[in-house]
């Protein structure tokens, strides 16, 4: 689902459990990509220069530079290393059993948990500063977006929580286009609104798009159990 999801409160996250750690990376190596990412997100990407990222993290320029050619080369790391936390976080979620529209609801709270220490000038960062990293994580995110809204639609239409009449191809493409303008400070001015309540809109707005009749009933008893 979770382009920035998209994309945007992915990199966002405070992470609280490991980043994976693919083909044995060096834990020194995942330390400082874990490291780094807090503080792009804490402090902006652009502001930071590795001789920041070295000091804020105690360690000699020389070891960073050990495992990092440079700062495009940590962003660009960094950024695959999150886009992979991502896919391994929503899949654990596909994997509980959940119907469909608590599956929807799960990775929506996911999405919502990222946003909160997210610096507002991440993306802004990403797409000017780092083209290549922002390539990166807009294919994988999209191709994981594209897969975990079409996959749910399907699950949802087998256990007659969503319509039978539904294209899933249009509706998913409908989706990844909705969600990304929820980014958009254009469309929706951070002065104006808040971003996890536009979220939760958007969550709800999508089901009852989609949703049967008992689908609707669904969603309807888990609102009325959240407001008791």
């Amino acid at each position: 689902m979770l382009h920035f999801v998209s994309c945007v409160p992915y990199v966002c996250a405070p992470f609280r459990k490991r980043l994976p750690n693919p083909a044995g990376m060096d834990p020194k190596k995942q330390e400082i990509l874990e490291q780094s990412l807090k503080l792009f997100m804490r402090l902006g990407i652009k502001s930071l220069t590795m001789d920041d990222v070295a000091t804020q993290l105690r360690m000699s320029k020389k070891t960073l530079y050990e495992h990092f050619t440079d700062k495009n080369d940590l962003v660009e790391q960094a950024v695959a290393a999150v886009c992979g936390f991502h896919r391994e976080t929503i899949n654990a979620i596909c994997e509980r059993g959940l119907n469909a529209i608590d599956e929807n609801e799960e990775i929506t709270k996911f999405i919502v948990g990222q946003i909160g220490s997210m610096h507002p000038s991440v993306q802004f960062d990403l797409q000017k500063y780092h083209p290549k990293a922002w390539e990166i994580m807009e294919q994988r995110e999209q191709e994981d977006v594209y897969t975990c809204v079409s996959s749910n639609l399907r699950k949802g239409i087998a256990e007659g929580l969503y319509r039978e009449d539904l294209d899933v191809e249009v509706i998913t493409r409908l989706y990844i286009a909705r969600i990304d303008s929820t980014w958009d400070g254009r469309v929706f001015p951070s002065d104006r609104f808040n971003l996890s309540d536009v979220l939760w809109k958007h969550f709800e707005y999508h089901i009852r798009g989609i949703a049967s009749k008992k689908g609707v009933a669904c969603l309807e008893k888990k609102a009325k159990k959240e407001r008791a």
